[in-house]
């Protein structure tokens, strides 16, 4: 669990990390350099789930090199099955993190969600339903693993 306190906000306990896949985690279908090592210490704390629609196909590789598993997600009404996804699992004890405009409601939904602006680029309605954006997925990992910066950014 990752525990932190934001001034004005309150507590997070955070107990599972939702990800996005396409554009978030990975660019053009392959895992983006930096991403494992990072997931794999989050994997310490959090646990972790891939969520997607797969564009690309490559998700079920992605996910065996990473040791975890992926939850595909069928075609048509992708923004509510990621959004039950994240409810099934507890909400408020949920971290999310995607850059689509399918990640929207399950990036306003969670107790903690981190749209990405990575090098596919990231939807408009992505960025506005999270309380935080940050420019790459190493950035948003990081924030986890960090998670003292996350109270200079969401305190009120």
């Amino acid at each position: 669990m990752i525990a932190i306190d934001i001034p004005g906000l309150g507590p997070l306990r955070l107990r599972h990390l939702v990800l996005d896949v396409n554009g978030t985690l990975a660019l053009d279908g392959g895992l983006i350099g930096g991403v494992g090592e990072r997931l794999r210490r989050l994997a310490d704390e959090l646990e972790i789930h891939l969520v997607t629609a797969d564009t690309f196909g490559t998700t079920d590789s992605i996910a065996r090199s990473l040791g975890l598993r992926s939850t595909l997600i069928p075609p048509g009404g992708q923004a509510e099955a990621k959004l039950a996804y994240v409810e099934r699992l507890g909400a408020d004890a949920v971290a999310a993190i995607g850059n689509g405009a399918n990640d929207a409601r399950m990036l306003e939904r969670a107790a903690l969600g981190i749209a990405v602006l990575g090098p596919e680029g990231a939807a408009t309605a992505a960025l506005l339903a999270a309380p935080v954006a940050v420019g790459g997925i190493h950035c948003g990992l990081d924030l986890l693993l960090h998670p003292r910066r996350l109270a200079a950014t969401l305190r009120r």
